[in-house]
């Protein structure tokens, strides 16, 4: 790229922009290096959590690769909100929420300093999604790398992960398991850095970032802690400024079949549902149209080839070993349930996984199409006179495809949770747990806390729960989440009431119930607001639908326009 044609002319060329040279100076750099194109590395690190644990140190290698490939990194780093420390607090609000302000905060960032180009580090889950939603939003060469999968930890000659030890909470307040078992447990789930082991949100993420064409095939499977992992942020860092000379941009990449190749992927790894919920968000950010249904089709189209937690047997280390990405990619590939799309290498997906390396280790983590584990993917798309806007069915363990139960209402997390440990739900109840949707949480939390619980309780095949809030990727059990409308916004969740019969329908996609709402809708109200300032405040107000994404904007195109 010619440097007259460089965003960052804005801020360095000419006499009137002496100030701001001044200021670059005084950082390290010198003429030669602010006159070459000024890339962004951005990264969300923080040692509160393992999930970012690495992304400092990558960070540099990604450096290494922008000099030597010609351009001046410049390295900045934004929030992170660790989902598995937050989860079953009110500090689980901030977590959705973070999603908006990271990608925010990167466009702020690099707009405000006219940067070149990006790339975009991340680890734990929001901050994936955010990643490719500033990437679409800013539509600049960029390329995205997520930080590595934790490794699993070891117990009695099984992998474990954090998702165990959550159960393991449930079995302890059950009186199933002693303090020291649950100890135990504790201390070896989480061995070093690196996001949650399972095919839980951040992996899911990480694997839809690959089929979007934000990130070069198998790059994103490399563990957080294996020796290739720098040698992955180097060649990203080479690769950016390889974008950047051909203006390749994420647009270009983001076509409305690479969302649909993700969505098949999500399916066929039985992957977190949140991955829905994002992917909405980050097809408005790109303008490509999408919409419940799309994922709805995907699963019903796509089995389930992955043995990978939390249904399976294993973890995201152990399906590196398998092949990534790549061995799931080709079996789908083989049966014409993926389509060609570019990437962000300048290759096409199928040109990518024609030079995809082959398995480290012989594994039976991967299944044939026309053998596999189940024969369509996890989750259902239901409407219903519960769900106008729609919501999300997890399908693990329905059997025949339906549930019956009585509801039990509760109007917070906290108070669902304390019902389960206080051994007050029982066999064929259906607990509502509402006022937890963007809005009104505000911020959607997941309910992994309570949905552990209920496994480790034994309850997991007995008891089904419904709520406007969200579920984690580590999530199993008859679970409906995203109910749309929420009940904050009049939602028919908001009229339900304890005793009331709730159906789930998987075969006619239905969540609905024979209680007369209507009736009850002349004596309800919102309830007032949770939060009254603050950043979940704004929030509360801007947000959308969890039926869209739950973005705080529209779809309108951004474009940074030069001064």
């Amino acid at each position: 790229m010619k440097k007259s044609k460089m965003r960052s002319d804005a801020i360095k060329k000419g006499p009137n922009r002496a100030p701001a040279r001044a200021m670059l100076r005084a950082t390290g750099l010198d003429d030669e290096a602010i006159g070459k194109p000024l890339v962004a590395v951005v990264h969300t690190w923080s040692n509160v959590s393992p999930c970012n644990l690495n992304l400092r140190d990558l960070a540099n290698d990604v450096a290494e690769g922008i000099r030597a490939a010609g351009g001046t990194p410049i390295e900045f780093n934004t929030i992170a909100v660790t989902d598995g420390i937050a989860m079953g607090t009110p500090g689980m609000r901030a977590s959705l929420v973070s999603r908006e302000v990271i990608a925010d905060s990167i466009e702020l960032v690099v707009d405000g300093h006219s940067l070149d180009a990006m790339v975009v580090l991340c680890g734990c889950d929001k901050t994936i999604p955010a990643a490719a939603m500033a990437l679409a939003r800013l539509d600049i060469p960029g390329v995205a790398l997520y930080g590595g999968s934790i490794g699993h930890g070891t117990l009695d000659g099984k992998s474990i992960t954090v998702q165990d030890v959550f159960e393991a909470v449930g079995a302890h307040g059950a009186g199933k398991l002693s303090d020291k078992a649950l100890k135990k447990i504790e201390t070896r789930a989480c061995p070093g850095a690196g996001a949650c082991g399972g095919q839980y949100t951040a992996n899911t993420m990480a694997m839809v970032l690959t089929a979007l064409g934000l990130s070069p095939l198998g790059l994103n499977d490399i563990p957080a802690t294996h020796p290739d992992k720098p040698e992955a942020a180097r060649r990203c860092g080479a690769l950016v400024m390889e974008c950047l000379a051909k203006a390749r941009t994420p647009r270009q990449v983001m076509t409305r079949e690479a969302f649909i190749n993700a969505s098949r992927l999500v399916a066929a790894t039985a992957g977190s549902t949140n991955a829905a919920l994002h992917l909405l968000a980050i097809a408005s950010e790109a303008c490509v149209k999408l919409d419940l249904e799309d994922f709805n089709a995907a699963s019903e189209q796509t089995p389930v080839i992955a043995d990978l937690m939390p249904a399976g047997r294993y973890s995201a280390v152990e399906m590196f070993e398998a092949g990534g990405i790549a061995a799931i990619a080709n079996q789908l590939r083989r049966a014409n349930m993926l389509v060609d799309t570019p990437t962000v290498t300048g290759r096409s997906l199928f040109e990518e996984l024609d030079d995809a390396p082959p398995a480290q280790v012989e594994h039976d983590l991967v299944y044939p199409v026309d053998a596999p584990i189940k024969p369509r993917g996890g989750y259902a798309i239901l409407y219903g006179n519960l769900a106008p806007q729609g919501c999300i069915l997890k399908l693990a363990g329905l059997g025949g495809g339906g549930f019956e139960g009585t509801a039990r209402v509760f109007e917070s997390e906290e108070a669902a949770f304390a019902a389960v440990q206080g051994d007050r739900i029982k066999k064929h109840d259906f607990i509502v747990i509402r006022n937890e949707g963007p809005a009104g949480g505000p911020g959607m939390r997941e309910m992994l806390g309570v949905t552990a619980a209920l496994i480790g309780r034994g309850l997991g095949d007995d008891v089904a729960l419904m709520t406007d809030g969200r579920f984690s990727g580590a999530t199993r059990g008859f679970m409906v989440g995203h109910v749309a409308p929420e009940a904050v916004r009049g939602g028919p969740i908001a009229l339900l009431r304890d005793g009331d019969r709730i159906v789930i329908d998987a075969k006619a996609r239905t969540l609905s119930t024979d209680a007369d709402l209507e009736a009850r809708r002349s004596d309800w109200s919102a309830p007032p607001p949770r939060v009254t300032r603050g950043a979940l405040a704004k929030y509360a107000k801007l947000v959308g639908s969890a039926s869209s994404g739950a973005v705080t904007h529209g779809s309108t195109p951004y474009r940074w326009r030069a001064p």
